[in-house]
């Protein structure tokens, strides 16, 4: 069996797992403590960056004077409250991580969330003993959509970026995928559509199970 991958790079947040929906309840909450409401028209210009500069963004759309650790701080303490009940596995996620664990290459995830946050999910959907290596964009010194987070975790595998496949789902994570020269297959967010990632990766399915579909037929 010859998988055409030297490995899978999977981004979590709405890619692994439903947790866009989760992440926006915490995001919002933490808005309203401060008097503030939280609109979705901010929230699109933030999807998929890692939080500081999610913060640094949002702190100058809502003219903020906290400082971006305190209200990092206060997102994380949320999510992992809300992680245990609320973060459900993608449709086809399952599926797609038993397929990716019985071929010979290596894979992880490559995330925007911090590694706290990354550890408590995985371990969430009982993946703790099938993901092991995780890699936050808390590590490396730009989060996407450069493409640091998945240089490093190529690196780390020891791949090359050229024959590596991420799997991702928000058009700043495509683009990050993307400037690593990797191949980037794309299931789409519930706050994205396919029209937005015509310019960057012409990988578009409907979902995971979709994905799976697509790599069982070209490995032979």
């Amino acid at each position: 069996m010859t998988f055409p991958f030297s490995g899978i790079i999977f981004d979590m947040d709405g890619t692994l797992v439903e947790s866009e929906s989760v992440w926006q309840i915490a995001e919002t909450e933490l808005f309203a403590a401060r008097g503030i409401t939280y609109t979705d028209e901010a929230r699109q210009q933030v999807i998929g960056l890692r939080l500081d500069e999610f913060f640094i963004k949002l702190k100058e759309i809502y003219g903020l004077d906290e400082s971006v650790e305190s209200l990092t701080q206060d997102l994380i303490e949320r999510m992992l409250a809300l992680v245990p009940e609320r973060v459900k596995p993608k449709p086809g996620a399952q599926e797609l991580i038993d397929f990716a664990d019985s071929l010979s290459v290596p894979y992880c995830i490559a995330s925007s969330s911090p590694l706290a946050l990354i550890h408590a999910i995985v371990e969430s959907q009982g993946w703790g003993d099938r993901i092991i290596a995780r890699f936050s964009a808390d590590e490396v010194e730009r989060g996407k959509p450069a493409p640091d987070v998945y240089l490093h975790a190529a690196e780390q595998l020891g791949i090359p970026s050229a024959r590596s496949l991420a799997i991702e789902d928000s058009p700043n994570g495509a683009r990050s995928a993307v400037a690593a020269g990797m191949t980037c297959y794309v299931v789409p967010d519930f706050h994205s559509s396919p029209q937005q990632f015509r310019e960057i990766t012409p990988y578009v399915f409907d979902d995971l199970h979709a994905v799976r579909i697509r790599l069982q037929a070209d490995t032979q």
